[in-house]
């Protein structure tokens, strides 16, 4: 298996490491025309047994892409996948690890591509070339099919918290619920995940984008259980420290993936003549912080 890797920042940069740990073979596939690349990965010191470790990814390869793993910010997708989409095999493999939903939704994939998707609880954040890791925790991966491909369990061992899973798509939807819920708020209200829940109009503001997730994906998912705001509330928590991926965005003057995270609830209430006001409403605001 020959592996090419879309995206370098972060969690690109922590899935390369994971799959050459494991002995597979990875060409990455940068923006701009480089012949390698290098990465530090630097983990956090309640880990001693993992030192810093320094990457060379190889960016020399014209072969056709066997197997390809898409960790690019959502918005993204289309201008970084599309200068390679003529050199994906006909069979290739797909492997989405974005936050959002509808990443590939205007792209023509090859026919008899197979398009696996990941969600990870997963913390880190770059520095320049340094890649900080702040937690190992959870990834799943799945497509809907019962089996995982035969590559799975080569690349396990090396990947803390990989599971295959047959309800991956509930995954992605629960993931996107809580980030519909947190990210945003953090991002306008520039503040740590925690603080959301320091302050009552920031916990009312919550629990009423909760309520509304929750009215669309009753739609949607037929065993949804409403609890996106106990949810939020504690992912809040146990995040309490970090700063948002929106946030950042927003404190860097970057564009935010909003479009694929409550645009896509819009977007999606709108095929089931669902209201959702609260969040159009903020969708409109984090859009006006970053032109």
């Amino acid at each position: 298996m020959h592996w090419h890797l879309l995206g370098l920042g972060s969690l690109g940069t922590l899935c390369a490491a994971r799959l050459m740990q494991a002995g597979e073979q990875l060409t990455a596939l940068p923006r701009r025309p480089a012949t390698s690349v290098s990465r530090t990965l630097i983990y956090p010191q309640s880990h001693p047994q993992k030192a810093a470790l320094t990457l060379t990814l190889s960016c020399q390869n014209d072969r056709p892409i066997e197997c390809l793993l898409i960790t690019v910010k959502a918005g993204d997708t289309v201008s970084a996948l599309t200068p390679v989409l003529h050199r994906l095999a006909h069979d290739a493999t797909i492997i989405c690890l974005q936050n959002g939903m509808g990443t590939l939704d205007n792209i023509s994939l090859p026919a008899n591509a197979q398009v696996i998707y990941a969600t990870t609880t997963d913390g880190a954040w770059r520095d320049a070339d340094q890649i900080h890791v702040v937690a190992e925790n959870e990834t799943l991966m799945g497509n809907g099919s019962e089996q995982a491909p035969h590559w799975f369990t080569d690349i396990a061992p090396y990947w803390p918290g990989l599971t295959w899973t047959t309800e991956i798509d509930l995954a992605r939807w629960q993931k996107l619920a809580i980030n519909a819920v947190i990210n945003p708020l953090t991002a306008l209200q520039r503040c740590k995940n925690g603080e959301l829940l320091d302050n009552g109009q920031r916990q009312q503001e919550m629990a009423t984008l909760a309520a509304e997730v929750d009215k669309l994906c009753a739609q949607i998912l037929p065993h949804w259980t409403a609890n996106t705001r106990l949810r939020s509330e504690t992912i809040a928590a146990q995040t309490a420290g970090n700063t948002s991926s929106m946030l950042a965005d927003v404190l860097n003057g970057r564009a935010t993936e909003i479009d694929y995270i409550n645009g896509y609830l819009l977007r999606r209430a709108e095929q089931h003549n669902i209201a959702m006001p609260a969040h159009a409403a903020l969708i409109r605001k984090i859009q006006a912080l970053v032109h």
